[in-house]
């Protein structure tokens, strides 16, 4: 896309980085730029307000998932592997999380299945005997 007006910073080149602009995830510099050329090129300027509502949108409507609470700390797990240069396993991070969520709530399951009114009751005819 192109309003047709001469830039220093090329609308492709704009909307090719626009959610590095959005989470902030670039250099301040180059926000500058950006700033700029938002400012003068409405075109550009109303493909960032879109893109902006489709973001909080987002959020609001997908940010209240609940996450494995040893996720974080596996991610950060991977990411030091890759740093390191290690191998890092095939299976995703949010996968393992989730099997392993899984394993703990099957867990949790059986301990209560073994509480169950009729488990104390064939403990207590155990008893009896």
């Amino acid at each position: 896309m192109s309003c047709g007006e001469p830039h220093e910073k090329d609308c492709s080149e704009v909307l090719d980085h626009l959610y590095e602009y959005l989470d902030r995830e670039m250099p301040a510099g180059e926000c500058a730029e950006f700033q700029v050329h938002l400012d003068e090129c409405s075109p550009c300027l109303e493909k960032y307000g879109l893109e902006q509502a489709v973001k909080k949108l987002v959020k609001r409507c997908c940010g209240h998932d609940d996450v494995p609470t040893d996720l974080r700390s596996k991610v950060m797990g991977r990411i030091d592997l890759i740093r390191c240069g290690e191998t890092v396993p095939e299976v995703s991070v949010l996968d393992q999380a989730r099997h392993e969520q899984a394993q703990r709530e099957r867990a949790d399951a059986r301990g209560d299945a073994e509480k169950t009114p009729q488990a104390d009751a064939a403990g207590d005819s155990a008893h009896a005997e």
